[in-house]
């Protein structure tokens, strides 16, 4: 079942909806609305799947590309699949911005997430799964609505039998680094 959020506020998360409204600050400004399907991965395909064929799958059904929440709520998406490599592409906005007029570091260290993990997941043969055990992340500089899309390629370090370790780098259009990262997953077969 698809779900639908309507996130009101000053443009920002912090005024989400009615019902976490303080009574006393009436909503003006901006309104974001949105869907995301079922977020439910499809573990029979994932147990018979390399993961990167599961990954490229995915990215070959378009209204599956989106498929995690996540993606949705925070405005990215994947590009890229191939081994050992996975590239998504973000879109800074004010819904993103902290308190201090920036995009928050959590956006650009969800994409780094997201790219370290899928690209160790690139590697996984069928039955076999994974979970961040560990994100380091550096920020180098502060993201805005006005840098534009950036991407996040994340690659592959070393992948052995329980371990896997990736790196990545947050850029702009012209190649400006943001943020860049490293990821340590534990690789386990699938229950």
């Amino acid at each position: 079942m698809d779900a639908l959020v309507r996130v009101e506020g000053r443009g920002h998360a912090g005024d989400m909806t009615d019902a976490h409204a303080h009574p006393q600050h009436p909503h003006h400004g901006r309104v974001r609305s949105y869907s995301w399907m079922d977020p439910e991965p499809d573990l029979a395909a994932m147990r018979r799947m390399s993961g990167l064929d599961y990954l490229n799958q995915n990215m070959d059904q378009v209204e599956r590309a989106f498929r995690a929440p996540i993606g949705r709520t925070l405005d990215f998406r994947p590009v890229k699949f191939e081994h050992g490599v996975a590239v998504f592409e973000g879109f800074p906005a004010e819904f993103h911005y902290n308190p201090i007029g920036t995009v928050h570091g959590g956006f650009a260290a969800t994409l780094l997430d997201s790219a370290l993990g899928c690209a160790v997941h690139t590697t996984l043969k069928p039955g076999m799964a994974y979970t961040t055990v560990e994100l380091k992340v550096n920020y180098v500089r502060a993201l805005t609505a006005k840098t534009g899309p950036v991407t996040c390629e994340g690659r592959v370090v070393h992948v052995g039998g329980r371990i896997g370790t990736a790196e990545a780098r947050l850029v702009d259009r012209a190649g400006k680094l943001y943020a860049h990262g490293t990821t340590t997953c534990l690789i386990f077969p699938m229950e």
